[in-house]
């Protein structure tokens, strides 16, 4: 089969073209004979190997038989002396990957390439042989790698330092022997040899911290000359200011001068890395920033797309922290909307939204107007979220953003878009309270043609929390009453829902409401009548209400703090009997898996469907092994169970962690133990718990391990009293107490007579966090308003000087152990003040809410102000005191 082939005159000058299309495997098996001719043709040996290179990359795999067919025809190919046919011997080599055996074969061929005077040979050559050699052989020809690193010719020394670089991960120590070698490369004249030279030395000394401190020292005095070995250290630097910066004094900098020094290179790389490096400081002063800025503005007007790009990005990040400091650009910056690049003039719109004044905001939005269209949905949402927190940061401007966010919803766009601008107006109405029946009514008028069922039943959720509270809420009600008549059914039954709460929030409305869920009965959808049923009997008809006020309210507007696949859980495990279901047995924890924590980062949820963290784990693991153990099965119901707790260092001969089981009256330690000695085995393995520090505890029970063979992790338990419903706390020190029997390696049996021994652990503490489960409310505000004011308790404490406002954030809700809710535990960066909401449920199934409020002054002390409501006077006092002490 040929290789190339014309292209048909009919064929479609749009359409995707390959010579290789058709090819199989079989015939190109067949074709590589032609490497065993007594006379090869070079022409033809090369586009047979190029067919078998474009099979392996496109994940076609060749049988063990197949490929050394192939690779020891391949191997006659080195008698050749064409150097475009070597070229592709070594590339099929490395592709077919031989095993040991084969490698011997070709081992010599490619050492006597390595010496070749040809250097393309040479270059090639210890690549291909690094890739396939393993450490046996990479012994063997280690001196030849550390002469060709100081080698002359840039190809070849290039070629070693970029193998050492790979085999750095496979066989650290013979590498890290050629320091010397590799630290001579650096001093190289040759560009790309310095480049990957300083990119080898520093992955051989990257483990020590000194070392590479002293590297970033010598080099930043200028013996540096390749541009990309230049951005390669500005990168080290950066990194030793960083690790540095914890150490050093206030206003110390160390190489801030070489930074600085580097805006003023004549490689527009190194001066844009530089300038990156700068504003990505941490704590960087606006007279730091000032000669970073200045470049980087010149770049704006540049004739290169990317320099113009890489500016206006960096611009754009700068500008979520220091807005100030990128004012001088805006002027710039508006020039580049119009930018034939929309990647460019999209950052430069969302740049100038953050950075922008009160006075400017009508002319960008007019600017903004006729950018929309041109751009695609992604760029679209940069720009939604952009104008959200434009409008937040100038609420007297709302009406100007919210018609333009109003615009832009009614005109073509996928999901993801329309999402964005529903969540942004939602977030307006509920940031800013002037804003809420513009922002309505611009929602009703969007669901009037909205082809998103989801956008439809989320919006007409919130206007059930949000349009009773308006001060004419009859005029929402024509919008929600024709979802009923012309929508699917998930969205009418979504509207009867939102048609209820109006009814129970707003008395004037009630008998109107009434009529209208009348004729929902006659719908042909079952949930819609089940729906309008269930309301009806609820609300009770002509005004007349059948349930107190509040049972409507909470039946309504209640928070649902039930993870639902705690409840599908449940629900799954009720056996049918005489007694019903009872919702109160549903464990409300945010479970985590028992023997194995998982961690996600939680990204913050803005506007609607921002619901709060779901469980990781729906397997109530711990409560059904603890009910089979006779010894706690009269403890009662299982409140909460702690993240595992380690008491022993990693690679020690034995680990061992702790989960804290808490109940009304009990704390169950469930020791996890596994022995990392092959040679042993333990036997009668106990935990002798001293509890002198933790006065309010008392040990009733212990339950010991019998056996705990080589990597076979298990349990031991201690139990103990407290005071009922009391958040008692204290500190418990452990040692690890056994019988420790020799193992005989060849036989695996353990010796009959045992040996007495014992392990000292780490202590750990049951701390008041230990007592409140970390469960999240759907919608903070509706719950906050729905606990009430009565046992409301609100004090400020000053927590003193702290590294930043994020570091007191985190210590406060780690201190009480409750949920964050919105994602307020986000600080943004440099933030002088922030609010933080928490939910949880206290010992003893009480709900409790919090409100943080943090300030920090120029002496970096933090000042809160903490508000707590709950069901239970006692525990918004416990909390205080928490805090307090």
């Amino acid at each position: 089969m040929a290789l190339y082939v014309k292209k048909d005159d009919d064929r479609d000058e749009e359409a995707e073209y390959s010579p290789f299309s058709g090819i199989e495997k079989g015939a190109v098996l067949q074709e590589a004979r032609v490497f065993n001719d007594p006379q090869l043709d070079s022409r033809r040996c090369s586009q047979v190997i190029t067919k078998l290179l474009y099979l392996l990359n496109q994940g076609d795999s060749f049988t063990k038989v197949e490929a050394t067919e192939v690779f020891f025809s391949v191997t006659k190919l080195f008698q050749s002396r064409d150097i475009g046919l070597r070229r592709m011997v070594y590339l099929i080599i490395k592709e077919l990957s031989p095993c040991a055996d084969e490698v011997i074969i070709v081992t010599s061929s490619l050492m006597k390439d390595m010496n070749s005077k040809t250097d393309v040979y040479r270059a090639n050559a210890i690549r291909v042989l690094c890739r396939i050699t393993d450490g046996t052989l990479l012994t063997q020809i280690e001196r030849y790698l550390k002469q060709a690193i100081v080698d002359k010719n840039p190809v070849v020394a290039s070629a070693a330092l970029v193998s050492g670089y790979h085999l750095l991960q496979t066989n650290p120590e013979i590498v890290k022997r050629w320091s010397n070698e590799v630290q001579e490369a650096v001093q190289s004249r040759a560009a790309l040899v310095q480049f990957h030279a300083l990119a080898l030395l520093h992955q051989i000394r990257q483990n020590d911290r000194l070392a590479v401190s002293k590297l970033v020292t010598s080099l930043t005095k200028g013996t540096v000359r390749s541009p990309l070995a230049q951005c390669l250290l500005i990168r080290y630097t950066s990194q030793v200011i960083r690790e540095s910066s914890m150490n050093s004094q206030a206003g110390d900098r160390p190489f801030y001068d070489y930074l600085e020094g580097c805006l003023r290179h004549k490689s527009e790389m190194v001066i844009l890395e530089a300038a990156r490096a700068i504003t990505e400081l941490s704590g960087v002063t606006s007279r730091e920033l000032t000669p970073a800025i200045t470049v980087l503005q010149l770049f704006l007007s540049s004739s290169k797309p990317v320099l113009r790009f890489a500016a206006v990005r960096t611009l754009n990040k700068v500008a979520m922290t220091h807005p100030m400091a990128v004012t001088s650009c805006n002027i710039d910056m508006e020039s580049l909307i119009s930018d034939q690049n929309r990647s460019i003039a999209t950052l430069a719109i969302t740049t100038l939204l953050k950075t922008g004044n009160e006075s400017g905001v009508d002319r960008l939005m007019k600017q903004i107007t006729n950018f929309m269209s041109d751009i695609a949905d992604e760029f679209k949402i940069v720009v939604v979220d952009a104008i959200r927190s434009l409008c937040l940061k100038f609420p007297l401007k709302f009406r100007t953003l919210m018609n333009f966010l109003s615009n832009i919803l009614r005109e073509e766009g996928g999901f993801e878009y329309k999402k964005a601008i529903v969540d942004s107006i939602v977030t307006i109405i509920r940031d800013i309270p002037d804003a809420k029946e513009s922002g309505l009514l611009h929602l009703c008028e969007f669901i009037e043609d909205c082809e998103f069922t989801y956008l439809s039943t989320q919006i007409l959720h919130f206007l059930g929390i949000e349009g009773p509270k308006t001060s004419d809420p009859s005029k929402f009600i024509r919008y929600i009453y024709n979802r009923v008549i012309l929508e699917n059914a998930t969205v009418r039954a979504s509207a009867v829902s939102t048609l209820a709460k109006f009814g129970a929030m707003v008395d004037s409305l009630k008998p109107r409401i009434f009529v209208l869920l009348r004729r929902c009965l006659y719908d042909n959808d079952d949930e819609v009548r089940d729906r309008a049923t269930l309301y009806l009997n609820t609300i009770g008809g002509d005004g007349s209400v059948v349930e107190t006020d509040k049972d409507v309210k909470e039946f309504l507007f209640g928070s649902f703090d039930l993870p639902l696949v705690n409840l599908e859980t449940s629900l799954k495990n009720y056996e049918p009997s005489e007694e019903p279901f009872d919702v109160s047995s549903v464990p409300r924890e945010v479970k985590s898996q028992p023997f194995a924590e998982k961690k996600a980062a939680a990204k913050k949820p803005t506007g609607l469907g921002a619901p709060p963290a779901g469980p990781t784990s729906t397997v109530d693991a711990y409560e059904k092994l603890l009910v089979s153990i006779p010894e706690f099965s009269t403890f009662g119901q299982l409140f909460k169970s702690s993240a595992p707790v380690e008491l022993t260092e990693a690679e020690t001969e034995y680990s061992v962690n702790v989960v804290k089981h808490i109940f009304d009256k009990h704390v169950v330690f469930q020791y996890n133990c596994t022995n990392t000695i092959p040679e042993q085995l333990l036997e009668n393995v106990t935990i002798v718990v001293d509890a002198s520090e933790a006065e309010e505890f008392e040990e009733i029970a212990t339950k010991a391990l019998k056996s705990l063979p080589y990597d076979t992790p298990g349990q031991t338990f201690v139990a103990f009293e407290k005071p009922e419903g009391v958040p008692a706390v204290g500190k418990f020190s452990n040692v690890l107490r056994f019988i420790v029997k020799e193992v005989d390696p060849s036989s695996g049996e353990a010796e009959e007579d045992g040996v007495e021994d014992e392990y000292q652990l780490e202590e750990f503490e049951v701390v008041a966090a230990d007592y409140m489960l970390k469960v999240g409310v759907s919608n903070f505000r509706n719950a906050w308003e729905s606990l009430g004011p009565d046992f409301e308790r609100v004090d400020e404490y000053g927590l003193g000087p702290r590294e930043s406002l994020k570091e007191a954030v985190t210590a406060v809700i780690n201190l009480l152990g409750m949920q964050p809710c919105e994602g307020t535990e986000v600080v943004a960066a440099n933030s002088r003040s922030h609010t933080c909401l928490l939910s949880g449920v206290y010992i003893g199934n009480v709900k409790v809410l919090v409100r943080l409020s943090f300030g920090v002054d120029s002496g970096k002390e933090v000042a809160m102000k903490l508000a707590v409501r709950s069901e239970d006077e006692a525990v918004s006092d416990a909390i205080h005191e928490l805090v307090a002490n």
